[in-house]
């Protein structure tokens, strides 16, 4: 499997293809992808961020930088969010190189600590995540797990 991770920033021509995408993995309204990635080409602020990794011309895997995950604790900012890869490229290193070149970009941004939430309780340990605490997703009855990175990778292409 061929494939590079590309910052929206490299390639603003796909943000509406990309807009799209993240909107049907995740349900959140497409117009809050839009308006998210429009500011993030913006560029006058590190965040948000928008990647995507791409095989050929097809989306095969994305996450966002945002400054807050749909979560009450405002303090644990940014966030990585919407980490997606397509179920037929899954458990390839795909959601692993997307995460470990996030770490790397925004380290190069001067963003040296990134936050997400997840319900999974495995699959961040990986890549150098860390379980910090639980919060109140907003809307959410169930408290979801915190994970903190203040470990920094190389970026790499495949």
């Amino acid at each position: 499997m061929n494939y590079e991770i590309v910052p929206l920033r490299d390639m603003p021509e796909i943000k509406e293809r990309a807009a799209q995408w993240f909107h049907e993995k995740w349900g959140i309204p497409l117009e809050a992808y839009l308006e998210s990635m429009k500011e993030c080409l913006a560029g006058e602020k590190p965040v948000p961020q928008w990647y995507m990794a791409l095989e050929g011309n097809r989306i095969i895997g994305g996450l966002g930088v945002i400054e807050n995950d749909f979560h009450g604790r405002k303090d644990l900012t940014p966030n990585v969010c919407a980490l997606y890869t397509e179920e037929d490229r899954r458990c390839r290193g795909v959601a692993g190189a997307l995460l470990n070149h996030v770490c790397a970009d925004m380290k190069d941004k001067g963003v040296d600590v990134l936050y997400l939430v997840t319900d999974h309780t495995s699959f961040y340990e990986r890549y150098g995540w860390e379980f910090l605490c639980m919060v109140q997703g907003e809307g959410e009855p169930d408290l979801t797990r915190m994970y903190v990175h203040r470990k920094i990778f190389k970026k790499h292409k495949r």
